[in-house]
């Protein structure tokens, strides 16, 4: 796919040429790599295919360029996808394409998804009682990434959030009462069973694919594969939607996705811009689409009737959600506190500590860490 429109590109910019570099497929490995790079100060690669919590850590160490001088029509993209790659109010990537996290549901079990967790959760003990149902809900609580992304779902679905500027406020009423949401749907409603505390995202799709759950939270990758009868039991059998709300919050679907940079050492930034305009235009993203079914970062595409032939789910579906996407905290050291936050979540579903304690302690850490790297504007001291 994107060696067809670069090859486009290049006929249409003869005065461009462009090379691919290999890197690795797996996120840690790429970024171990992209630092290695920069690092040294190469001006190799001249664009940078980005992770979307990426952003912020390579713009604070210097290594890609703000994007501002090249006037991109910001607005034209969704405004959550724009404010994960800024930092101190300057743009430095571009969202190429969304990932979000969704709820799937079976439509041969339930008539529609549920609204609140409350309702997820009634429709999930009533599911379990069918032939086949193992589970009533999985999602990723293996204590990795996916763990937060999970977690920032709940959070946002009760008011809560991570961050606030440089403040640390996940130990919160909001933050406590989501935590405890998850631990309830494995120990007490039993909708959740305690092994997704080591599973990732293939350890759900299989579940899920294999018959054997009611409801799913993942990110839209499975979506194709699911919809092969082949080697999918619920082919046919299931739709997505927003993550459930609970009282005083609302549906939140955490971020992912790819955002281009360019390399702040390069010798080319007018020719990266020109390559990463080209590819972030609305005819690309809906061959991106239609091809690989990748979801894009422009609002008015989804209102495309193009679009619809591209991608599996409907699109006025995926925009619902996307509408309700946050990104995870932007700020430099986001890796920092998502590992300290990993491991408090996962003692607390664990059992090992209760989720208030594991809460004020994750807070305390978070941002002891953030006042050391002169991001914090807190006291290090958890709030009840």
């Amino acid at each position: 796919m994107l060696v067809r429109q670069l090859a486009r590109f290049m006929a249409e910019n003869p005065g461009i040429k462009v090379e691919q570099r290999v890197t690795p497929d797996a996120a840690d490995q790429k970024h171990q790599l992209y630092v290695q790079w920069l690092n040294a100060g190469a001006s190799d690669p001249d664009i940078l295919q980005l992770d979307v919590i990426w952003t912020p850590e390579f713009a604070a160490a210097g290594w890609i360029l703000p994007l501002d001088e090249f006037r991109p029509d910001t607005a034209d993209f969704f405004p959550s996808t724009i404010a994960a790659n800024r930092w101190q109010d300057s743009l430095y990537a571009l969202p190429w394409f969304i990932d979000v996290g969704m709820l799937y549901w079976r439509t041969d079990l339930m008539t529609g998804p549920p609204a609140t967790f409350d309702d997820l959760v009634r429709e999930a003990r009533r599911a379990k009682k069918q032939p086949g149902i193992r589970y009533g809900f999985v999602w990723q609580g293996a204590r990795y990434e996916g763990l937060i992304t999970t977690f920032l779902e709940y959070l946002g679905a009760y008011g809560g959030r991570i961050l606030d500027g440089g403040r640390v406020v996940v130990s919160s009423d909001a933050g406590r009462r989501a935590l405890t949401e998850m631990l309830d749907e494995i120990y007490g409603d039993g909708i959740v069973p305690s092994a997704v505390l080591t599973w990732h995202e293939e350890e759900t799709r299989f579940a899920f694919q294999n018959g054997e759950s009611a409801y799913m939270r993942n990110w839209p990758y499975p979506v194709p594969l699911m919809q092969d009868s082949s080697k999918s039991r619920v082919a046919g059998k299931f739709s997505v939607a927003p993550m459930p709300a609970g009282p005083g919050g609302s549906h939140t679907a955490a971020i992912g996705g790819a955002q281009l940079a360019i390399n702040r050492r390069t010798e080319h930034p007018e020719a990266a811009w020109a390559v990463i305009d080209y590819l972030t235009q609305p005819e690309q993203m809906r061959e991106r689409a239609r091809v690989v079914g990748q979801f894009p970062t422009r609002p008015r595409l989804y209102d495309d009737p193009d679009l619809a032939s591209g991608l599996i789910i409907p699109p006025a579906t995926i925009r619902q959600i996307i509408d309700f996407a946050v990104p995870r905290p932007v700020t430099p050291v986001y890796t920092q506190l998502s590992e300290i936050l990993q491991i408090h979540l996962h003692r607390a579903l664990t059992r090992q500590t209760g989720p208030a304690a594991a809460l004020a302690q994750a807070q305390t850490e978070m941002q002891r860490l953030l006042n050391r790297a002169g991001l914090g504007t807190g006291e290090p001291v958890a709030r009840r």
